[in-house]
């Protein structure tokens, strides 16, 4: 019996040897290599002294974080940076530095703080590539686009610092007081709620607000709101879409009433489409730039499922969900 046993456990080993090999790690896919264009400043990365050279120029400083294999980069870069007359504008009016989030190089930040790129990332709180920083003439940080612009969006941001209007309006203010065509028609979505009161709604709630100027809401409806993933955690939310502009009355989850265009400039939001998150009655995370379907999906969950508890970044909590799916043997897709 003794020897039968062996034989038997002998075979059974050879037969799962496949499957009880480690599972194969998943792999990163949608990655779209880029480089940075030539005309970006050759920086030392001591931001103090690029600050006191532009401004001899009468230029500000926009520093340009960034990610290798980025998707969204290579896309802004090309579409905004490389070509058009906002690249022109941009050349004029700016000199650009590129940072690597995740890159070793040392810099010196305008406080005088010497930070690896990746540190520095880290204190200016960046959570998405790329980031656009833009600085005003001594160096004081006057916007921080996160997330994918698109060109007209851009534009709008390098208008208003190159006009300096930031002396005496906030940049949510100034864009309202823009005349801009109206370009989008507002689509249905079968997650969509009903506003009405939401005074002390307590379980998770999203807020998407759009408006009838917004150049990517069409895509991001047909890219990213129906993708398969999405929808699937989007029914974990009470999901509101409202008009950016309208002046109905609604009721915040804080019991505060005011009206959507008033809303949505006292949570400084200046990107369409945008989503403010809400959980137990308080505001978790506001995504103010686009963000393509897996990134989207994630933002979500980080809310939906408390994680926003364990993790006090959604960049750290983005790092461990990546090792926990790779390491399962699931591939994640960047793309589109």
């Amino acid at each position: 019996m003794k020897s039968v046993s062996v034989a038997v456990i002998a075979l059974l080993l050879a037969f799962a040897g496949p499957a009880a090999a480690e599972t194969a790690r998943g792999q990163m896919k949608g990655g779209i290599s880029y480089t940075l264009p030539s005309w970006f400043k050759s920086s030392f990365l001591h931001f103090q002294d690029d600050v006191a050279e532009a401004r001899e120029q009468g230029k500000h400083v926009l520093v340009f974080l960034h990610l290798d294999e980025c998707p969204y980069c290579a896309r802004m870069l090309k579409e905004s940076f490389e070509s058009g007359d906002t690249r022109d504008f941009m050349e004029r009016h700016f000199d650009v530095i590129g940072v690597n989030i995740r890159g070793d190089a040392e810099t010196v930040w305008i406080d005088g703080t010497t930070y690896t790129e990746r540190a520095l990332t880290a204190h200016l709180k960046v959570f998405a590539t790329p980031t656009v920083v833009l600085l005003d003439l001594d160096g004081n940080k006057l916007l921080q686009l996160d997330g994918y612009r698109d060109p007209r969006a851009l534009r709008a941001a390098l208008e208003y610092v190159q006009g300096k209007h930031y002396r005496n309006q906030t940049f949510a203010v100034w864009l309202g007081s823009r005349d801009k065509p109206a370009i989008y028609a507002f689509r249905d979505h079968p997650q969509f709620a009903p506003a009405a009161d939401l005074k002390d709604y307590r379980k998770p709630l999203a807020i998407l607000f759009e408006d009838r100027q917004c150049a990517e809401c069409a895509r991001f409806h047909d890219k990213t709101l129906n993708h398969p993933d999405v929808l699937t955690e989007m029914k974990r939310f009470r999901f509101v879409r409202l008009d950016a502009d309208s002046q109905q009355p609604l009721v915040t989850p804080d019991g505060q009433t005011t009206t959507p265009a008033q809303w949505v400039k006292a949570l400084g939001l200046t990107y369409r489409p945008a989503v403010a998150l809400f959980d137990e009655g308080r505001e978790v995370f506001r995504m103010d730039g686009q963000l393509y379907h897996y990134h989207f999906k994630e933002m979500l969950r980080y809310v939906s499922g408390g994680y926003y508890k364990q993790y006090d970044h959604i960049s750290k909590y983005n790092a461990a969900r990546r090792d926990e799916l790779l390491q399962k043997g699931i591939d994640i897709d960047y793309a589109e």
